[in-house]
């Protein structure tokens, strides 16, 4: 039986992976933190029922909370893309970099960009990423193909990529 001690120990140890999840999936950092903070408060209610690796559970919830909240949001407005000076170069360009692998994966569908998130940078094989999803091996498989297939048809896109890891 697991108890609140089990998953202070699991939110300690996971919790930064965890956000760096959300945060691909979300691309906000804020908006990450709220998505973690939900995910966590779920996988609390049923951290009973939750099997010896709760991983699984807790990457699904991430993944389905972040789809319902992307189905319900308003995207009237769109922030601006100019930023204020930065301080020096080296940060621009590393900012510059990442910025261009967030929007290399914004422009996925969300079911292929969720397949990246956890296949390469939550590092989880596809049997994992099956179980998040609720889908088979062959259809994480066939969205990661189809996502890798479309990254590669743009230029730009493996331009940045090269340039942004």
């Amino acid at each position: 039986m697991r108890d609140r001690a089990d998953f202070e120990r699991y939110v300690e140890q996971r919790s930064a992976r965890l956000l760096r999840t959300a945060y691909l999936l979300c691309r906000d950092w804020g908006t990450a933190e709220d998505l973690l903070q939900t995910a966590l408060a779920k996988a609390w209610l049923a951290w009973r029922r939750v099997g010896d690796d709760p991983d699984p559970y807790v990457y699904r919830i991430l993944a389905n909370t972040h789809a319902s909240w992307w189905r319900r949001r308003w995207r009237g407005e769109v922030p601006s893309a100019d930023l204020p000076e930065t301080p020096d170069e080296a940060a621009e360009d590393a900012v510059a970099g990442r910025e261009a692998v967030r929007q290399v994966l914004a422009g996925l569908p969300g079911r292929q960009r969720a397949v990246i998130v956890l296949r390469y940078f939550a590092d989880l094989p596809d049997q994992r990423i099956a179980e998040i999803l609720g889908c088979s091996v062959p259809t994480v498989r066939s969205q990661a193909s189809r996502a890798l297939r479309k990254l590669r048809v743009d230029p730009a896109t493996v331009a940045a990529i090269t340039t942004g890891s």
